[in-house]
């Protein structure tokens, strides 16, 4: 049968509606995934059309998954990180949801803090077991919308639940209905679908969810789960790992509209961003991510980073205001204790930091040589240098002033005896053969030996 698209305004043929194949055996794609081996890419060479959505947006799971990943946050951390999301994402609500337990007393309780603030961005939802109880759980707290897990994976189903996949679909069917029957808009968190059978458990199974969610009037909310960062970002390569594939096809063959797709993604084979950015080209409106990218294992999709992937796409920060990604970065290492790693892009300490000696040089000369963009207007975060036999007196100055954010009417110039006495260190280190930039650790001790109590971390002292 012919019919006018409402994606495409082309006649196009009606699609082959999928079936459920309840197979006897699971299908562990072993040509892919066999285990003593670094997984596979196979390529079938299949292109699929590109197209973004009209919005997209960011979605948050520091304080779901990111919290699984790390000593548990206080009430107070929550609210502030909560706080801090709100003003990251700008009145236009980029940063649109977050994600809460609800089981505890705490849980509770900062969800009622959360609540009590007022702001309309990040929405406030929840992720539980899928148990009516949990369900009426939710709507008592005035949540409208729940994560529920509906693994999806032959891993899972066989493995895991020790279930077939059609008594698997049953389960979650039914599971489904109960947060209908509760009111609530479920998000349906499709676990592991880069190892599942698409068109043989995903899409019949997401064609059931579509038809129940038409039938209550309720929308459902579709997570695709690359749970193990399997996801592959290329053209033309064959599913299950083809996020392409995966996204297209949840459109093309289970009529999901792209504001209820969202990917969720992990950062095993540091395809996370790539494989986030690719969701929003190929047409889902929602990327999942927590802050600094803490997640199981290697991490999820770093929020601050799709931050930086919108404005690329989109020419602009619609009223984000990235430098607050500073602030959150500062909140977790000094009042949460998370040490992040210093090379972290964006946040961590040497992220705009230039080592190599002709580097440094060029860049106290003109700082666009070397630094991705304007730093300090961004993220309130000044290019830095790493001082070296090249850097002379005034970039050690610089580094100084640098190093202990010392403000515009107490920094030191070139001619301060302390850069003098240091610069004479420098020399000799060099003329003793060294290659290598000197480490701020190294600068730091030097600068206590040589200045005792002048200088704490921080800032200025005396």
């Amino acid at each position: 049968m012919l019919e006018i698209s409402e994606k495409t305004n082309l006649l196009e043929m009606d699609t082959y509606k999928y079936s459920l194949q309840d197979v006897a055996e699971p299908n562990l794609y072993r040509d892919f995934y066999s285990y003593s081996d670094v997984p596979r890419v196979a390529f079938n060479h299949r292109r699929v059309p590109m197209g973004m959505p009209k919005d997209i947006w960011i979605t948050d799971t520091s304080l779901r998954d990111g919290q699984q990943s790390v000593e548990p946050y206080t009430v107070d951390q929550i609210v502030k990180l909560y706080q801090l999301m709100s003003k990251l994402g700008g009145p236009y609500g980029i940063i649109r949801q977050t994600e809460f337990f609800v089981y505890s007393k705490k849980d509770r309780e900062a969800i009622a803090r959360c609540q009590e603030l007022g702001l309309k961005f990040p929405e406030i939802t929840t992720w539980i077991r899928a148990k009516k109880e949990d369900f009426r759980l939710v709507r008592d707290l005035g949540i409208r919308e729940t994560g529920i897990l509906v693994s999806c994976s032959d891993y899972h189903i066989f493995k895991k639940l020790k279930k077939t996949r059609r008594e698997a679909m049953n389960d979650y069917l039914a599971t489904v209905a109960e947060a209908f029957e509760a009111g609530v808009m479920p998000r349906c968190h499709l676990e592991d679908i880069t190892r599942a059978d698409f068109y043989g458990f995903v899409v019949p199974f997401v064609n059931e969810l579509m038809k129940m969610s038409k039938d209550a009037g309720i929308p459902v909310r579709i997570r695709a789960c690359d749970t193990m960062g399997y996801g592959v970002p290329y053209p033309e390569v064959a599913l299950p790992r083809s996020v392409p594939g995966i996204i297209y096809g949840l459109q093309q063959y289970s009529d999901v509209p792209s504001e209820m797709l969202e990917w969720h993604g992990h950062n095993d084979f540091y395809k996370a961003v790539a494989n986030a950015s690719t969701a929003w080209l190929y047409g889902a409106s929602a990327v999942n991510c927590s802050l600094l990218g803490i997640g199981e294992r290697t991490g999820n999709v770093p929020l601050e980073a799709m931050i930086m992937e919108y404005a690329s796409l989109r020419g602009s920060l619609d009223g984000m205001e990235p430098a607050v990604i500073t602030e959150i970065a500062e909140y977790f290492q000094s009042e949460m204790g998370y040490k992040i790693p210093p090379m972290t892009p964006f946040v961590g300490k040497n992220f705009n930091v230039t080592r190599a000696g002709i580097h440094a040089d060029g860049l106290l000369k003109d700082e666009e040589i070397y630094n991705i963009f304007d730093t300090e207007k961004i993220l309130n975060r000044p290019a830095a240098v790493s001082i070296s036999n090249t850097s002379g007196l005034a970039g050690i100055a610089y580094w100084i002033n640098h190093n202990y954010r010392l403000p515009e009417e107490r920094q030191i110039d070139k001619k301060d005896p302390l850069v003098l006495t240091l610069k004479g260190w420098i020399d000799s280190e060099y003329e003793q053969g060294r290659q290598t930039a000197i480490s701020n650790s190294e600068l730091e001790k030097k600068i206590a030996e040589f200045a005792p109590g002048r200088f704490e971390q921080g800032g200025y002292t005396a």
